[in-house]
Parts: structure tokens; sequence; C-alpha cells
């Protein structure tokens, strides 16, 4: 009986672990590199820029990262660690650019 609870219970921990990896791998998939059509990039952007007082500037470079990197990022501000071109590409002086 100790063997059958303990498979028992190996076999959850087994399942709970597998549906985690899936459900993160489907948050990716939604948002990581390639999951953007060039022709989505204003739609996301607008989604992106929606929030911020500098829409003109977010929006110019946010299409601008997304057409190169065809993703952009969760949420309104941050999240780039989702889209790795998004966040790596770097203005002459070091700086972010892609909002």
């Amino acid at each position: 009986m100790a063997k059958f609870a303990a498979v028992f219970l190996l076999a959850l921990i087994a399942i709970s672990m597998l549906q985690t990896l899936v459900v993160a791998g489907g948050r990716q998939g939604n948002y990581g590199p390639g999951s953007v059509k060039s022709y989505q990039c204003p739609s996301q952007c607008t989604r992106r820029c929606s929030k911020t007082q500098y829409h003109k500037p977010c929006m110019f470079f946010c299409q601008k990262c997304c057409r190169k990197c065809l993703c952009v990022p969760p949420g309104f501000y941050g999240n780039k660690q989702v889209c790795p071109c998004y966040n790596n590409w770097k203005t002459k002086e070091g700086g972010p650019k892609c909002p």
C-alpha cells in the first residue's frame, strides 16, 4: 500500500510539473520571438504605448522594433525578457532602443 501511495504521489508531482511547463510555454508562444506578423505591429504597438505620455515616439520605435523582431512584449512597460531581440537592441549610447 505504501508503494502505491508513493508512486501515486510521484505521478501527481510529475503531472503538475508538466502542466507548469505547458502553461509557461503557451505564454511564451503568445509573446515570444516571431509571435507577431508585420501587419500586426501597429495594433500591438498601440496596445504597448497606450499609457505613455510620449505616444508618438513610443509608437515610432515600437513599430521599428516590432518589424525587426516580430515581437512586442506584453503589458505597457517592462516584460522585455519575453522578446530577447526587442530587449537587446540598443541605441548608440547603450540605452534601450525599444519601448
